[in-house]
């Protein structure tokens, strides 16, 4: 099984290229690399613990799924070389967004829909709750 090894350019710095090589080995790496750190010096790593919570590096989510999508997001803005595929993709890429706007403020409209029945029926029950009582204090006098 070969792995994809990201992106990483000679102009970035030292620090980079070692975050990225972590990412690409897992949060395993990640671990390993602070208990190694607070062996070797304990500032460095409590500074590693730190950042590691910070960027949720410990979080339910994976190093190589964060690097992907920052990957995915990379090959998406590059260009292809043909004006027309280009042209398309970015057409596409507009719909896409558009449609996604269109859905969200759809499922926004949704809620506040639901949000304003409930409310509602919740006015309904206390008037109705209100009117009974009312009903009840006037046949007892």
């Amino acid at each position: 099984m070969t792995h994809a090894i990201p992106y990483s350019s000679p102009s970035q710095g030292w620090f980079a290229r070692a975050e990225a090589w972590l990412d690409d080995k897992g949060k395993g790496a990640w671990i390993a690399a602070m208990v190694l750190s607070f062996i070797a010096f304990w500032p460095i790593g409590l500074a590693l613990l730190f950042y590691m919570i910070t960027t949720k590096r410990l979080g339910s989510g994976s190093c190589r799924k964060r690097r992907a999508k920052q990957h995915a997001r990379f090959t998406a803005s590059r260009t292809s070389g043909n004006t027309a595929f280009d042209a398309y993709k970015e057409e596409t890429l507009r719909r896409l967004e558009e449609e996604q706007h269109n859905f969200e403020a759809f499922l926004e409209r949704l809620r506040d829909a639901k949000d304003k029945a409930e409310f509602d029926q919740f006015m309904d029950e206390r008037a109705e709750a209100h009117d009974a009582s009312e009903h009840e204090e006037t046949e007892k006098a």
